[in-house]
């Protein structure tokens, strides 16, 4: 069948975006999917999502991976997806929806590219070493390094996503440095399921914005500026030294094109 695709962007991190509103796709095998976020044999993207109907809600959001495989929530892909639903004339400034994770709140601009995404409360975070493991929607691997700019993040991310640890399930790798001169940090994201480094990762950044603030003894109302690869973004939130609660991930989100392409279904 043939269904109409949009494409957008979150600080570099891309999605191919459909709206299945009317059911029309009933289900994505894996291959399919692969294909479509193929960048070279189809649309190209970090991932692909469907939008849908879902009572008591603006819409659903149900998210894969690059490699096929539904994937665990993803930042930057609800901000995109807010855009998205704005564009479609879904929501016009707020709106709650669902993801795998549960109900999201969040806020976007009058011109429709810049999103507040509320993420889920975090009250764990463990050591793995000199790493803090946590879960802010996706399980993540934080580790801070220097000469971040030069790392061999697809390897070093490569290894450590498939050791013995976490291999069963896969972890997102963020590693962090400290950005000279300014507040906030510089991070670079290996991400399962892409299985490659990607130019931003919301959940990523926000697992590093609440690790740096445990790490740095911070309390009470923090924001923190990140850049990435693909941009500037930045995370708000409460740490009551115990629970992180108020957790915003905001940045752009903007249409890079559309388009009609054929799918087997």
């Amino acid at each position: 069948m043939q269904i109409t695709f949009y494409k957008y962007q979150g600080a570099g991190n891309d999605f191919v975006l459909i709206d299945n509103r009317n059911n029309e796709l009933k289900s994505l095998d894996k291959q399919t999917v692969a294909t479509l976020c193929d960048r070279r044999f189809g649309i190209g993207g970090d991932g692909l999502m469907l939008l849908e109907n879902e009572a008591g809600y603006d819409f659903k959001m149900v998210y894969y991976n690059a490699d096929g495989n539904e994937g665990s929530m993803c930042g930057n892909g609800g901000r995109c997806i807010v855009a998205f639903a704005k564009h479609l004339g879904v929501i016009t400034d707020t709106t709650k929806f669902l993801a795998t994770d549960g109900t999201h709140h969040a806020k976007i601009s009058a011109e429709g590219n810049w999103v507040s995404l509320q993420m889920i409360d975090v009250d764990t975070i463990n050591r793995d070493g000199e790493a803090y493991v946590l879960n802010t929607g996706s399980p993540h691997y934080v580790k801070l390094t220097s000469d971040l700019d030069v790392k061999d993040v697809y390897n070093d991310g490569y290894a450590i996503r498939n050791n013995a640890t976490y291999k069963a399930n896969g972890i997102n790798v963020n590693f962090v440095e400290p950005v000279r001169d300014e507040e906030g940090f510089f991070v670079r994201t290996f991400e399962r399921g892409v299985e490659n480094e990607t130019y931003a990762c919301g959940t990523g950044v926000t697992a590093v914005a609440l690790a740096m603030a445990k790490h740095n003894e911070q309390f009470g109302s923090i924001s923190t500026p990140i850049k990435v690869l693909g941009g500037n973004l930045n995370i708000r939130f409460n740490y009551d030294g115990e629970k992180f609660n108020n957790i915003f991930l905001e940045g752009p989100a903007e249409l890079v094109f559309q388009g009609d392409i054929s799918v087997d279904v």
